[in-house]
Order: structure tokens, then sequence, then C-alpha cells
């Protein structure tokens, strides 16, 4: 009997190290599509791959075999592979997903011309809030004004949102020319999804977590993990800017207390916003169990990595602003979550050449105009709205930073 196949967007280190790695050990083959010529032509010289475990207990190297690959330049191929797919997936991140929504509709109506009364389900592997609603909007706008008959999109098309908790390291560039197919990653294996999005019965695929109430979930991720991120590296870089890794901030008794306090302060605003779904003390546990991952000295995470893409981190919606209004609104404290949006400010990491993103130089530039202008402007806070934020965020700055 032939196995199920996944087809994958994003041969990337998301994709390699824990979708592809989850679904090929479960049994499925794996199809990667990707841009990327030279890790497409490995994969089908290969047909494996090495993931290596990463833990300061040691490392493990475990095999990811019945893997193959396809350009995504070569759109008739891509499409013949989405019309016999079992499942779908993407790891390509918020930038990408536009562009291999045109391709992916074309997938669609072709499987819909050959098999209607097979639905497809796609795995948004994505770190984006509303995934699902954002690349319907994407596909749809590809698809065929015409459809046949008894065409249903929402019938048709699973979109599962997951909440993406594996951390993937930066690979060392001397690791990654003697092997682009090799990549690092941290023992963390845990998919959680979005089990009412599924047309198909959920795959069984070890290591898949369906939840009912996603949206809690997601906004697990993104106000706990990625918050807690931001709060260990833009502190930290405020208080010891000569460290480069992240476990080295995590060693100093100061910053990782801040964090926990951050991070804390954060869980009780999800518990508030998602009532019922958290216990305090599974939250409790799981940032605790975030604080240890972040102390993984093997990881190597460094500062940069963490805390770069500053327009981005300290947007409206995403880990540090979303929470603090949410605070606002519950009237809850937001102390060491404003905090950690000032001590942002003057985040200047680089990369292992001294370098940082035009985007970042740019923020900084930015920021010379003073907290109000990066909190009017990136977080959209408005002096009107938000005057006691304004007022309490030049304090902290003025007394703590200066």
């Amino acid at each position: 009997m032939e196995s199920e196949k996944l087809v994958l967007f994003g041969a990337g280190k998301v994709g390699r190290s824990f979708i592809a790695q989850l679904f090929s050990r479960s049994g499925f083959q794996v199809v990667l599509v990707d841009v990327d010529e030279t890790i497409i032509a490995a994969l089908n010289v290969h047909r494996k791959y090495q993931v290596i475990i990463k833990s300061d207990d040691g490392d493990e190297s475990i095999w990811i075999e019945n893997v193959r690959g396809v350009l995504a330049t070569d759109v008739d191929r891509v499409v013949q592979e989405i019309a016999s797919a079992d499942m779908l997936a993407t790891a390509v991140g918020q930038q990408v997903l536009p562009k291999i929504a045109p391709t992916i509709a074309k997938g669609l109506a072709l499987r819909f011309e050959k098999t209607p009364d097979h639905p497809l389900d796609i795995i948004l592997a994505e770190n984006l809030r509303d995934a699902a609603g954002v690349f319907k909007k994407e596909l749809q706008q590809h698809l065929p004004e015409i459809m046949p008959p008894g065409w249903d999109f929402s019938q048709f098309v699973g979109l599962v949102e997951t909440s993406i908790g594996k951390m993937v390291p930066i690979m060392p560039v001397s690791m990654t020319d003697k092997d682009p197919l090799l990549v690092y990653a941290e023992a963390y294996n845990t998919l959680i999804l979005d089990k009412k999005a599924f047309r198909n019965p959920v795959p069984n695929v070890i290591g898949l977590l369906p939840k009912d109430n996603m949206a809690a979930w997601v906004d697990r991720k993104s106000f706990i993990h990625n918050l807690g991120h931001a709060a260990a590296v833009y502190c930290g870089f405020a208080a010891y800017p000569k460290l480069t890794y992240l476990h080295e901030l995590m060693a100093q008794p100061d910053i990782y207390e801040t964090t926990r306090a951050t991070m804390v302060e954060a869980a009780n605003v999800l518990m508030k916003h998602h009532e019922g779904e958290f216990t305090y003390e599974e939250i409790v546990a799981h940032i605790d169990d975030l604080l240890f991952r972040f102390s993984n000295k093997a990881l190597g995470d460094t500062v940069y990595r963490v805390g770069q893409d500053l327009f981005r981190k300290l947007g409206p919606e995403d880990r540090l602003v979303g929470v603090l209004k949410l605070a606002i609104e519950y009237r809850l404290p937001f102390h060491n979550i404003l905090f950690a949006i000032v001590c942002a400010m003057e985040f200047m990491a680089v990369d292992e050449h001294g370098q940082r993103t035009k985007s970042d130089v740019q923020f900084t530039i930015e920021a010379r105009r003073g907290i109000s202008h990066i909190l009017e402007t990136v977080c959209d806070l408005s002096v009107k709205d938000y005057f006691e934020i304004h007022d309490k965020a030049r304090g902290l700055y003025a007394r703590d930073l200066k």
C-alpha cells in the first residue's frame, strides 16, 4: 500500500526540522516545495537528511527519510502534486504566503475537477494571527472566476491554523556549506493545531495536538512564548549589551527574574482574555518550561536573532503591544510588559558579522525622535488615547535606561 503524501511548501529550517520530520516519521511521503535549487537538488539526490537535536545533555541525530523535492518555479508539476496529495502544509513565513497562493489555487481547482469528493486540508505552520482568514483571501483571489458546479470553498478546503513553539537556531555557515540539508533543532516536538478546521479526519501523526479553541493557543504562543523571548533579549541587551547568546542572558539572575515576571504578567492577561481555557498552574508550568528551553546552551540561539525585526515585533497586534492593550482593557498590571517595550527602543544587537538589518537600522533612526514617536507610529498607541502609557514609558526610560 502506497504511503500517504504530504506536500510541504517551505524546505527551510522549520519545514525540515519540524513539519517534515513529524509526518515522515509517522509514515508519510513528504514532498518539499521550495525556490532553493540547492536544497531541492540535494533532496532528490539523497532522499533523506539529518536533524541534530541540540541539548545540554548531548546531541541526538535522527534521519528523515521518504522525502523528495520539487522546485516551486515548476508550477505545472507542483499543481499535479497538490491534486494528488493527501495533505498540504506551509512553512514559508507570512511574507511568502501570498506568493505561493496562485500555485495552490491552481492545484485546488485541478483537484476539484478530478476528485470533487476529496477535500484537502492545509496546515498553516506560520506564526501569524488569523492565518486561515489571511490565506483564504489570498487563495480566493487566484481561483478561477467560474468553478465547476458544486464548488464550496469552506467544504473543500480546510485551512488549519497552528501554534509553532519549536525553536530552530541559526546554523553555522560552515555546517550548511558542508551539508545544505543538515538542520539543528531542539527536542520539543509538539504541533498544536485547530481541530475544528479539518475537513478530513485529523491525521494519525505523532506530535500533533488538536485543540478546539485555537485562538487561545495562538495567543498563548504570542503572549507567553514570543513575549518571553522579546522580554529576555530587550531587557537583557539593555543591561548586558556585550552578551551574544540568549542562554548567557538567562544565566543572569536579574534578567531571568525580569523575563519570568513579564511572562507571568502576560499570563494573567491571557487567562482573562480566554477565561476557562487555562489554569494558572498550567500556564506557570509552561512559563518555567520555556525558561528552561531559553537556557539551552546547546541551541546557540543569539540575542540578535531573537530580537531583530523591531518594526514587526513592536507592531500593534504583536507579542508586546498586543498584550499591553489587553492589559489596559482589563485593568491588569502591565509594568514589566511596558518596560520590555521601552528597552526595545534601545535594542541594537548585531549578527556574527557585526551587521544589523536595514529595517532595524531605520528603526533606531526613528527611535531617536523619542519614545512617543515609536509608540505612535510603530505601536499605534496615540498620545490622545494612551496618554498614561506615553507618560509611564518616558518615566521608565529616563529612570532605568538613561
